[in-house]
């Protein structure tokens, strides 16, 4: 068992504000502490801020203010998204902390009395964005090899790192921890990248071209370059040359980085840290980063996601799941808003939000809130002891160690996966048993037994999951009457912790499903008997754009879906077809008009794909006649027509025989 476990992301530029990428990595990071801290393992997690250099420096002009005022402002963004995010970072470092530099200072002037860093005159090329010198065979058709944009000739006295001594050492000490460099085709990448000769590497700035930066404690008239001033960070925040019980307490790291800065950690991080003679890190994990269809999230191109947007409108904890369980670690992900809602109502609206609503619901019908099952170990080995339960404990417990191999392996998609698979299968074990026919039948005890197994399967999935969802499984929690303190895995590992008589509480829809604006515009409420569309509810209609939550309802049986009063509020009246045609600029939608007695109605329909306008002239169809009107592509609509679908099927519901329009449909 690991004694403690040092986590770092990157620290961020200050330059503009946080994006999706920097929300990724920090969300990781916080998962993977909060999992240690659950493990028991003493945890130490570090996100910060790198605020020196070029791009700083350009930004601050910009704006009409100092570098340090640039920081100072960009930096309260960072701090405000990491606690919306629920980011439970143990420290927060700044580079331009008296702390952080003081150690820097050290670091140099230590690594120049030993020799392994000397005066030189450098000439080459120079990328700016990348604050990068680049040899001329490094250029990719004229241009920086990172960054594809326009690089310059610069030929100027520097200071050096006499980085290319490490060369073959390094090639050797990757090749013998597999575990150094993670994924393995970005080991092979750094692998790769030392066949070539490996350049000393430049680690200063005159300062009459760069003001912005840690003044080398050996030469004043040079600053140091922001990457070697960066990359200390990890060591200085813990107290490297200050404070070395603490720091030899938390080294070595975990460091989570994206796929760009690959050479830095992986080349220029680890020659660096052998020029002091220090351990190397446990892990250097590079991530792929988030594309929008085929290219990569950038402000130029302006694609990019901000974080506190998806936030706001679908909830932090919806935003933490869908970052950690869309992206394979190590590869490329593409985010669509579409993608996200598709995942949300799956996974967290149809799946694990509606075995809450039904668990809790029977409960509090039947047991009166109070949940049923055994008061000790030996009635839990009497309650379980059935085929059904065995079979479903064993799939909970193979998410357990699902769940320890994904955090193992770095993939914790793979994790969330076993989880979601845990929950489907409870989900099929109460529909199997069919609680509510126990109840009618008065089978109490088989009745208790499926209603305490459900409950069980709650409490170790959402234990599972409460690092990716923090908030969300702490109420789940508390709905079982459960205290709403992090969990541990050992507690998870058992079965037959939760004891009769706890108090079940219904504190309503965990997770909200989303109505999409495609739904809205198809104007159907749709009987659906495929599983996967369980909870839809009553369609709801609005007249602004974006999308709306609704109550996701629970299906433990037709009858309890909805109670006499809910359903008296929808007003259902046959309608006979009179007029219909396509709606210009779209596929799906038709325009019906409709004759409901007396009153001739327009109507919005997406049922184009299924039936022909010329079709249904003269049909006697059902519609809800008291929605809210609602303008779906300009056109108002004033009612919604009921329709049945299963896979690509679609049957409208007609009444059977004559009858007028406007009849109430009872």
């Amino acid at each position: 068992m690991k004694h403690h476990f040092y986590v770092t992301t990157p620290i961020y530029y200050v330059n503009d504000e946080p994006h999706i990428g920097h929300a990724y990595t920090t969300i990781l990071a916080d998962v993977l502490a909060r999992y240690s801290r659950m493990e028991g393992v003493r945890t130490f997690f570090l996100t910060g801020t790198d605020e020196h250099g070029q791009k700083v420096e350009r930004a601050a002009r910009a704006a009409g203010i100092t570098p340090q005022e640039q920081a100072d402002r960009t930096v309260v963004r960072f701090k405000a998204l990491w606690k919306k995010l629920e980011i439970t970072n143990d420290d927060f470092i700044r580079t331009t902390e008296e702390r952080h530099k003081q150690v820097v200072r050290l670091v140099l002037q230590e690594l120049y009395d030993r020799g392994e860093i000397y005066r030189a005159e450098y000439d080459g090329w120079y990328c700016t964005p990348c604050e990068r010198f680049f040899t001329e065979k490094d250029l990719v058709e004229d241009l920086c090899p990172e960054c594809h944009r326009p690089v310059e000739r610069i030929t100027e006295t520097n200071y050096f790192f006499r980085m290319g001594r490490y060369r073959d050492w390094l090639v050797e000490y990757i090749r013998e921890h597999p575990q150094f460099i993670q994924p393995d085709f970005r080991r092979n990448e750094t692998l790769g990248f030392l066949q070539q000769e490996l350049n000393d590497l430049c680690i200063s700035r005159p300062k009459r071209r760069l003001g912005w930066g840690i003044e080398l404690p050996f030469d004043s008239d040079f600053v140091t370059y922001v990457w070697f001033d960066a990359l200390v960070n990890y060591i200085s925040a813990i107290g490297y040359g200050v404070d070395e019980k603490r720091f030899r307490d938390w080294w070595p790291a975990v460091h989570l980085i994206g796929k760009d800065i690959l050479t830095t950690h992986t080349v220029y991080w680890p020659t660096m840290l052998r020029a002091l003679g220090l351990p190397m890190p446990r892990t250097i994990f590079a991530h792929g980063w988030w594309l929008v269809g085929r290219s990569k999230m950038s402000k130029s191109l302006g694609n990019v996601v901000n974080p506190m947007d998806m936030a706001e409108k679908y909830g932090v904890d919806a935003f933490r799941y869908f970052l950690m369980a869309e992206m394979a670690l190590g590869q490329d992900a593409e985010f669509t808003e579409e993608s996200f809602v598709r995942r949300y109502n799956t996974d967290l609206a149809n799946d694990f939000g509606n075995l809450l609503r039904r668990v809790v619901s029977m409960i509090g019908r039947y047991r009166d809130g109070a949940l049923p099952g055994p008061r000790n170990a030996d009635e839990a080995a009497k309650l379980l002891n059935d085929p059904d339960v065995e079979s479903l404990r064993a799939k909970l417990m193979l998410a357990v160690e699902g769940m320890e191999r994904g955090l193992q392996e770095m993939r914790l998609d793979r994790g969330v996966a076993g989880v979601l698979s845990a929950v489907r299968a409870t989900n099929r074990f109460v529909e199997h048993s069919r609680p509510w026919d126990l109840a009618r039948s008065q089978k109490h005890a088989e009745l208790d037994r499926v209603l305490y197994v459900a409950a069980e399967s709650l409490r170790v999935t959402s234990g599972l999951l409460s690092p990716v969802m923090p908030e969300k499984m702490a109420a789940l929690r508390r709905a079982l009457g459960m205290k709403a303190v992090d969990p541990k895995m050992q507690e998870l590992r058992s079965w037959g912790v939760l004891r009769a008589g706890m108090e079940v509480v219904d504190i309503g829809p965990l997770f909200p499903r989303v109505v999409t604006d495609d739904e809205k515009a198809d104007g159907t409420a749709s009987g659906r008997s495929g599983r996967s569309d369980r909870g839809r509810g009553k369609r709801k209609n609005s007249t602004s754009g974006g999308t709306k939550m609704e109550n996701a309802r629970e299906d433990e049986s037709r009858e309890e879906v909805v109670t006499y009063d809910d359903f008296s509020r929808i007003e259902l009246r046959t309608a006979k077809v009179v007029e219909a045609e396509r709606i210009e600029g779209t596929d799906k939608l038709l325009r019906l008009e409709v004759l409901m007695g007396e009153e001739r109605r327009q109507l919005v329909a997406g049922i184009a794909q299924h039936y022909e306008p010329d079709d249904l002239i003269g049909k006697t169809i059902v519609v809800v006649a008291n929605l809210k009107p609602a303008k779906i592509r300009g056109v108002e609509s004033r009612g919604m027509l009921l329709a049945a679908t299963r896979g690509e099927n679609l049957r409208l519901l007609t009444v059977d025989g004559e009858i007028a329009s406007g009849a109430q449909v009872r």
